[in-house]
């Protein structure tokens, strides 16, 4: 699995984070919620330093991480993070 994430949704969330080069954005299972991809569990989101990456990009220095204990989250499929203009912050689609 990979990550693909926008320059786009990148900036929002270095704005909205304050993050800087050399800061960590980890995207984690969490229980609750909706997903299309897991029911009962969402995707959540952190500024934590891995542990052990299980699929990554970095973006200006920043690196956006999935650990690799939450692999199985996204049932061997790729994570794409885009920004919506109209609302105005990211969207997620897992394919």
């Amino acid at each position: 699995m990979k990550i693909h994430i926008s320059n786009e949704a990148a900036d929002w969330y270095k704005d909205e984070l304050y993050l800087k080069e050399g800061d960590f954005v980890r995207f984690f299972a969490r229980y609750g919620g909706v997903s299309t991809v897991q029911q009962g569990f969402s995707l959540g989101l952190s500024t934590e330093k891995p542990e052990d990456i299980g699929a990554q990009q970095v973006i200006d220095g920043v690196t956006f991480f999935i650990e690799d204990k939450d692999i199985w989250y996204f049932d061997d499929k790729d994570l794409y993070i885009d920004f919506n203009a109209k609302y105005a912050e990211p969207e997620f689609r897992i394919s």
